[in-house]
C-alpha cells in the first residue's frame, strides 16, 4: 500500500464532509492537538509544532469551507423562496402577451 499525504488529506476531508462523523473528527482533532502524544512530540522545537500547525490549518480551512457552503445554501433557499413568492404574486395580478420576433 502506497502512503501519500494527498491520500491522508482526502481521507480527513471526506470524514469532515460527512455529517455523521463531522463532530467526532473535530473533537478528535482538538484532543490530538492538546494531548502530549503526537507523531512528532512538541519537545522538539520546530518539528514538534509542524504537525500540530498543519492539522489545525487543515481543520480550520475545511470547517470554514463547510460553513461558507452552508451559508450560501441557506441564502440561496431564502432567495428562491422570496423569488417564487414574488413571481406568484405578479402572475396572479395580470399576464402580458408578447409576440416573438426572430432576430437574424
Amino acid at each position: 500500500m502506497k502512503f501519500s499525504l494527498e491520500a491522508l488529506y482526502n481521507w480527513y476531508r471526506g470524514l469532515l464532509r460527512n455529517p455523521k462523523y463531522r463532530w467526532w473528527v473535530v473533537l478528535g482533532t482538538f484532543l490530538y492537538l492538546v494531548s502530549p502524544f503526537d507523531l512528532a512530540p512538541d519537545i522538539f522545537p520546530i518539528v514538534g509544532q509542524i504537525d500540530d500547525v498543519l492539522l489545525l490549518t487543515l481543520l480550520v480551512s475545511e470547517v470554514s469551507q463547510i460553513a461558507i457552503e452552508g451559508f450560501k445554501a441557506r441564502k440561496g433557499n431564502a432567495e428562491s423562496t422570496t423569488t417564487q413568492t414574488s413571481e406568484q404574486s405578479t402572475s396572479k395580478a395580470e399576464s402580458i402577451d408578447v409576440d416573438a420576433v426572430s432576430v437574424e
